[in-house]
């Protein structure tokens, strides 16, 4: 044969080597801290500005329609949008609350 066959250089371990895995352990940590962590807390504040909106907060859509809320309803908002223009909207498509008063300004 003009192979000969392989050798593992050095001795075998017998033993679980932490120090292998710890590269991948610290990167898994950072992207835990860096990026859902961080994405988990915002999905929770958006979750829970969508249950407090009321009739009479001024929303801006994620599409960027700005208007005031004038029903609510489970799954549904109506805003008006305009002087007798209401639009239904899903309530998940609320990217925001506004300050009172910012409507009057536009």
């Amino acid at each position: 044969m003009f192979i000969a066959p392989a050798h593992a250089a050095g001795t075998a371990v017998a033993g679980f080597d932490f120090m292998q895995f710890l590269p991948m352990i610290v990167i898994f940590v950072l992207f835990w801290f860096l990026l859902v962590r961080p994405q988990q807390k915002r999905m929770k504040e958006h979750q829970k500005m969508l249950s407090e909106v009321q009739k009479g907060d001024e929303v801006a859509t994620q599409g960027g329609i700005v208007g005031r809320v004038t029903k609510v309803s489970e799954q549904y908002l109506n805003i008006e949008i305009a002087d007798k223009v209401e639009i239904t909207i899903q309530r998940s498509a609320v990217a925001g609350k506004l300050e009172k008063g910012t409507l009057k300004s536009l």
